[in-house]
């Protein structure tokens, strides 16, 4: 967020300035390792340890397509926000060292309304709760007025040189893992569709039963696997990764494309959500855990970090006769098709 030099003073009339001086006042006076200089110069400035290469990842929210006003309160805006660029970070096995947003938005979307807080206000405590938790210093950023609420963030991270986990590493006989359980967001989003239909789209989760946002947790907000991407680096056990944003079906193809390889998934050991299908955990995307391919001699431990890892695969050699994904179940074996969320398309 840029900022002059002259002290901001109270007698100024709400605008960008004040805005930026309510967003910095939140975040003042916090030290964090890698992080020299934050809000209030033309650029932050960043000090990552020697030997380290930076990692920098970029990601853009926009209202009607990532998220709806009707539906999801400003903090669980806030949170994915942040969130989606976490992600990607963790999908290379890289520390966060800072987060920059560029936000657009409505006027009305930064006034208080009575005793009730200014939608920003409460996009931040999504945000800075989530930024916290991972350590994750917001460093800078824009403001701008805008028909429609937009969000870009930019993470930027560090990795020890040479060991970032990358997609492109995995070999024929690799196993395939999963983190978490896949197809939650989905199903929740799929809740919140039922939900607004029923209702004449005037949902909105302030007005839902406490009860259901256990459901929806998923998809309000889901939890970037720092943790399990560093432990997975520091050990040198995964081949390759890729976080799932997409979609399994999908981010797997991507996987595959990079490293030249083909996959068999087994859809017995999916590790489904409780509230989810199997098409869901299979393509359904925002799910956010890592998808990583490992030596069948690497010992991974069932529970990294607090979070279950599953094997659900193996990588496989391409062939001409051969879908290059295919998954077994029941009916036998079927080629596994991309269906999980292209833009675009």
């Amino acid at each position: 967020m840029r900022n002059s030099q002259e002290p901001f003073a109270a007698k100024h009339p709400p605008g960008e300035r004040a805005l930026i001086q309510r967003i910095r006042s939140r975040v003042a006076g916090k030290a964090y390792a890698g992080l020299t200089l934050g809000i209030g110069d033309d650029c932050a400035l960043l000090e990552p340890k020697p030997g380290e290469q930076i990692a920098v990842t970029t990601d853009l929210s926009i209202a009607g397509r990532h998220f709806l006003l009707e539906w999801h309160p400003p903090e669980v805006v806030g949170h994915r926000t942040l969130a989606r660029g976490l992600s990607d970070l963790a999908a290379m096995g890289a520390r966060p060292l800072a987060a920059f947003l560029s936000l657009g938005l409505p006027f009305e979307l930064t006034e208080a309304k009575g005793r009730k807080k200014a939608w920003i206000d409460c996009f931040f405590e999504g945000f800075l709760a989530l930024a916290k938790t991972h350590k994750t210093p917001l460093a800078g950023g824009d403001l701008a007025e805008s028909p429609i609420v937009l969000a870009d963030i930019v993470l930027v991270g560090a990795v020890p040189k040479g060991r970032a986990l990358l997609r492109s590493g995995a070999h024929a006989g690799d196993l395939l893992y999963v983190t978490g359980a896949l197809g939650g967001a989905a199903a929740g989003l799929a809740e919140l569709n039922k939900l607004a239909a029923r209702s004449g789209n005037r949902v909105g989760l302030p007005t839902l039963p406490k009860k259901m946002h256990n459901s929806l947790a998923a998809h309000l907000y889901p939890q970037p696997r720092i943790a399990q991407g560093l432990w997975l680096q520091r050990r040198g056990l995964a081949s390759a990764a890729i976080d799932l944003s997409d979609g399994l079906s999908t981010d797997l193809a991507h996987l595959c494309e990079e490293s030249e390889v083909a996959a068999e998934i087994d859809a017995s050991l999916l590790p489904v959500n409780p509230n989810a299908t199997l098409k869901q955990a299979l393509h359904g995307g925002e799910d956010y855990e890592l998808l990583f391919a490992a030596s069948p001699m690497a010992r991974i431990p069932r529970i990294i970090a607090g979070v279950a890892v599953n094997r659900i695969g193996r990588v496989t050699r391409r062939s001409v006769r051969l879908p290059d994904i295919t998954i077994c179940s029941n009916g036998g074996v079927a080629s596994l098709e991309s269906k999980g969320w292209q833009h675009f398309q």
